[in-house]
This record gives structure tokens, sequence and C-alpha cells, in this order.
């Protein structure tokens, strides 16, 4: 299938060559006639969705009930926010006192306790399942990603595609990709580009290497699974599409490389086809995305693990350009607290977080990006308000699978910090007030990123899909 973008006041035959654009084709002059048509009205340029996936636990995290039952409140002890009446739990400290820096929904609300729902949920900001939805593998005929629907709608920067997700695709321990990460019924070619940074591991859980850990609290060995230089591989409508096979296209780039040198005619070769060949060539651009060679005071600052190097690399890639980074902190459902929740959310699982996304919020404010870079953070669902214990799995207790309310962090991109949208009840089980759904959240994004609401994509029938599918949160 193909898909394109279409928007009032282009000519289909613009919106259709624009939409064709791929890494090194033709047409760029369309691309800008797009780019000039969609200004961008929105407050950011750029956005990070950090998702947690397996979901996490309002109450032990953003939306502490410290006068709930017992069974209900939890272990932690709520501690005060930068921001007067606004608490979190005492192990976000570091976020805690940059609450001016952030806002937070704690209603948003859907109708699922499945995983796999729950990520095509929110992943894709569409509450309701697709025909032929299969929870086991992702389908052609899914939602599309927010991923998938900006690098649709977005022009590329410096050659670096305008959506990208890392470290790694989002994987069951089973082994099973999870849904909603994919263009689906757009089409292949608008999957984002994955970043593989992080190899899977089945029973690898969390920031490692520093904070790795099994849910049932099973030996393993350290160090499962280690970070790597990720191929800088191009997406795969340009590397299968448009070349029969990576030699084929390196050398092509050699070539022109080679034709530059000797003609000394760079004006004539668009700058756009100068980037790809950066893209690929140039040892700058792979050093960009080897974090770990970073100044040793940041790598500190970030956190050395997984969760810490991610948010780094994201941060990179929207300073390139890039439109929308997705990056998966913490794979495997590693926020599936079941059981055994608040010894690993204490000592495994929040303590990164905080660090690295507290680190993010403040380089992003220290190079003036932060107006212009919304922050996003969401898992699948939120978590039941009673404690349950399952004994036969964990030693300690936990909380199940709750789609009924949780909190999404937002930052930056215009959201004024301090902010709380929304409430849930007494005990955090239900919104009590200003309830919002994932389609709300994927407006927010949308409109932050200066899509216009009249925006519409094509299919290969030529019938338009309309983009937003709820409201933004905040006017």
């Amino acid at each position: 299938m193909h898909a394109n973008l279409t928007h009032p006041g282009i000519s289909r035959r613009t919106a259709l060559q624009a939409g064709a654009v791929g890494l090194l084709g033709l047409g760029m002059g369309d691309l800008a006639a797009l780019r000039a048509a969609s200004s961008n009205k929105g407050k950011a340029k750029a956005c990070i969705y950090i998702f947690l996936s397996g979901g996490l636990a309002q109450h032990d995290s953003f939306d502490p009930k410290p006068d709930a039952p017992d069974g209900i409140r939890g272990e932690f002890k709520p501690i005060a926010t930068r921001t007067p009446g606004v608490h979190v739990v005492e192990h976000l400290p570091m976020l805690a006192a940059r609450s001016d820096r952030w806002a937070m929904v704690r209603s948003l609300t859907h109708k699922t306790n499945d995983h796999s729902a729950g990520h095509l949920f929110m992943l894709t900001g569409r509450s309701t399942l697709p025909i032929g939805f299969n929870g086991n593998k992702p389908g052609p005929d899914d939602w599309p990603a927010i991923a998938s629907v900006v690098k649709a709608v977005s022009a590329s920067t410096n050659n670096l595609p305008p959506a990208v997700v890392l470290p790694d695709k989002n994987v069951h321990n089973s082994g099973r990709v999870l849904p909603g990460q994919f263009a689906g019924h757009m089409g292949r070619h608008r999957d984002p580009w994955f970043i593989e940074a992080s190899p899977f591991a089945p029973a690898a859980y969390g920031a490692f290497p520093e904070y790795e850990f099994d849910h049932q609290d099973r030996p393993f060995g350290k160090q499962r699974r280690k970070w790597h230089l990720p191929s800088l591989d191009l997406p795969q409508e340009v590397g299968k599409t448009r070349f029969d096979d990576r030699l084929s296209l390196l050398k092509r780039i050699d070539g022109q490389r080679r034709s530059l040198d000797i003609s000394g005619e760079a004006g004539r070769f668009s700058a756009y086809h100068a980037g790809a060949v950066s893209l690929l060539g140039e040892r700058r651009v792979r050093a960009a995305f080897d974090v770990l060679r970073d100044d040793p005071r940041t790598l500190d600052r970030y956190g050395r693990n997984s969760f810490g190097y991610s948010l780094l690399m994201a941060r990179r890639l929207v300073e390139a350009g890039v439109s929308l980074v997705q990056v998966n902190l913490g794979n495997n459902e590693t926020w599936d607290t079941h059981g055994n929740a608040f010894p690993h959310l204490k000592d495994k699982l929040l303590p990164p977080t905080d660090r690295s996304l507290s680190a993010l919020l403040d380089d992003l404010h220290d190079t003036g990006l932060l107006d212009t870079t919304l922050v996003v953070m969401a898992g699948e669902f939120g978590r039941t308000p009673r404690i349950t214990r399952l004994p036969e799995h964990y030693k300690l207790a936990g909380r199940d699978h709750w789609g009924s309310v949780q909190t999404v962090f937002f930052a930056g991109g215009g959201v004024k910090g301090g902010t709380v949208v929304g409430s849930s009840d007494k005990i955090g089980g239900y919104p009590a007030t200003s309830p919002q759904t994932p389609e709300n959240m994927a407006a927010t994004i949308y409109q932050s990123l200066g899509i216009p609401k009249s925006a519409a994509w094509l299919d290969a029938e030529n019938r338009p899909h309309s983009i937003y599918h709820g409201e933004p949160i905040f006017a």
C-alpha cells in the first residue's frame, strides 16, 4: 500500500509527489512546497515519546494515595514537588525538584487490561481494536503507530528519517513482537526507523547492565545484554525499493562522492543527497550515535545504563532534526510489576528513570530546546488500585493490569510546567475529573508538531484517512 499526505490548499499531485519522496529520492521541490503549505503552527519542532512497556503503577509513581486504605496505598511515601500541593513518591526526588518543567495528566483512560491491545492503543492513539486484530503479532490492518503518522507527514532534516524508535522493538519475553509500533494499514514503507542498539534477551528486564533484574528474582549472569553502536542501515523503503542491495547503494554513494570531488560543482548536487552521503559514509555521523564515547560527566548525569543511553541518544537525534523519537524505556514488559513490585520499583526502575529523565529535561532546558521539544511518557495502562499477591510466581506483592486510569507525563513543547490535568478517584482506580483518552494524547503530539487538524493521508485507493481522532489535552 502507498500512504500519502494531503492538506487543504495543496494539489493532490503535490501531496502524492511529496509522499513518494524517499531518503535518496527526487522531487525535493514538491517536499519543500508541502513543508511550506503545512507551516508549523505548534510550539514544538520535535517530540520524544517515552514508552514504559508493561505499565507503570500510578499509585507508586506520580499519583500517590497516602490516605487510601491498607492494600491500596502501597509502601512508598509521598514527597512534595517544587509545585505547591503536588506530590510524587519518594523515589522520584530529582523529578520532584524539577516539577516546574513538567506537567502530568492523572486521568488517561481506556478499556483494556491486555498488554497487546494496550500497546496498540497507546502507541497508535486509537482506543478501539481494528478488524482482524491479532494480539500475538502485528497485522497489516492495524492502526498506524503515532511514529508512522509523524513520519508520513514530516519532512526529513539532515537526511535523518523523521521518526525513529530506539533502542529496540517492543518484544515479549516469549519472542512475540507486540503490535502497535508499526505502520499497519499505511503500508510497511511507513514503518518508523528502528535503531537496534539493544539486542533482545528473553529473561532480561530493566536498565542493563547497572539495574538489570528479573521479576521473579531468578538468578542470572551479569550483563546478559550489551549496549552497542546501532546499525545505520537505511529504512526499508530506501534500502530495498530504491536499490537492489546494500552494496549497490554504497557503490552509488561512493560514485556520487567522487563525482563531487572531481567536478567541484557541489552546488548542482542537492543538499538532500549530500546529507544521505554523510549519513552512511561519514565517521562523524556514526560517532554521533555512539553515546558510550560521550563526555564521562554527561554519562554520569544520564546514568551508565540503557535508560540513560537511550534518552541521551534521543536528545542527540532531536538536535539533529528528527521530528519524533520513540524511546522504549525498558523492553520485555519491564514495568509489568505483578509481584516483588516495591523492591524492584525502589531499587531497579524508578532510580534510573528519575536520573535519566531529569538529565534530559536539564539538557533540553539549558540548550533552549525544551520550548520546542515535547516530551511524553506513558505505558500501555496503569495498575490495579488493590495490591495483589501471586505466591506461585512471586515472593512479594504487586499490582495487576489496569486500563481504567494511568498518569501520563508531559514536558516542553509549550506545555506549562507544574500543571496537573485531571485526577483519579480516592483509590486511584478511575478518572474523577477530566478523563482523557489515547486519542487525546496523540492529538496533543500532532498539534504540538504543527500537523493541521484537517490533515489526512491517502491509501492506495486514494481514500483519505484522518490523522486526528481526539482533541489536544493542552489548549
